[in-house]
């Protein structure tokens, strides 16, 4: 846990990096905006949400799950199991809560307000993984800090958690497309490049789908499945069609200000 600032940091900009370098050499689709520009947007958002964070919320989900555990709060920290055990299931049941969590962000229409500055890109890369309103960032957070102080989750699973969480959400929004060899019984398993783009189709019915961030396992379980678009990957539209314009996108200002506009206030 004294480490857990730099194995994050660490993890994060290796997967930023291996991924960018991959969409620079074999990118799957042309974007509709020079990438700089959404770039740039796109991590800007991410500071602010970051210091937005911050400042909402200064302490970390590790140190809730340290003093969890010294105060005896939660599922995990009443009931004696061994340590491996209480890890995995608390992986298992914390992607759980985020695939609802990604669920109700859709059907939702407040939340969707919110949710729809992620959909709302044109394009979908690296960037696009850690494209999120700050308000969204928060209250991702205060789920997570609810599920965490209730199941009582180990704090080295929250640090696996929160690095895997990440590092797949930039490895399932990589503009890249894996070869058919690896990609067919990859996704047995994780939500690749092609499951992932489904999600962000124009297309509702897909929009409506693959939410899940790493695994495929809960889409299946609970009904949101689908293992392909209308169109091909190389032809799907990608996007929100109430904003059809990428310069939409290439503005932080519009982004923040996304939410709090009347235009398409339904929920997916």
């Amino acid at each position: 846990m004294a480490n857990e600032v730099w194995w994050r940091l660490g993890v994060f900009f290796s997967i930023l990096v291996i991924m960018m370098m991959l969409e620079w050499r074999m990118p799957a689709r042309k974007a509709p905006i020079k990438s700089s520009k959404r770039w740039f947007v796109n991590f800007s958002l991410v500071v602010a949400a970051s210091i937005v964070t911050r400042l909402a919320i200064p302490i970390g989900l590790t140190a809730v799950a340290i003093y969890n555990q010294q105060h005896g709060i939660g599922l995990f920290n009443i009931i004696d199991l061994p340590i491996i055990v209480a890890i995995v299931l608390s992986l298992l049941l914390l992607d759980i809560v985020i695939y609802w969590q990604h669920r109700l962000f859709h059907r939702v229409p407040i939340l969707w307000r919110l949710h729809r500055v992620h959909h709302a890109d044109a394009h979908v890369d690296t960037s696009t993984g850690l494209r999120f309103h700050p308000i969204e960032i928060v209250l991702s957070i205060v789920v997570k800090l609810i599920a965490v102080s209730l199941l009582g989750v180990p704090a080295i699973a929250v640090l696996i958690f929160e690095i895997t969480l990440n590092g797949l959400a930039m490895f399932n929004h990589a503009n890249i497309r894996l070869a058919p060899a690896i990609e067919k019984p990859l996704r047995l398993v994780l939500m690749t490049q092609i499951l992932h783009r489904i999600h962000h189709s124009q297309r509702v019915s897909e929009t409506n789908s693959n939410y899940g961030f790493s695994v495929i396992w809960w889409d299946k379980l609970f009904g949101s499945y689908k293992s392909e678009a209308k169109k091909s990957d190389h032809e799907l539209d990608i996007g929100l069609k109430e904003y059809p314009l990428p310069k939409q996108n290439a503005s932080l200002w519009n982004l923040l200000l996304m939410p709090f506009k009347n235009q398409s206030f339904k929920s997916k």
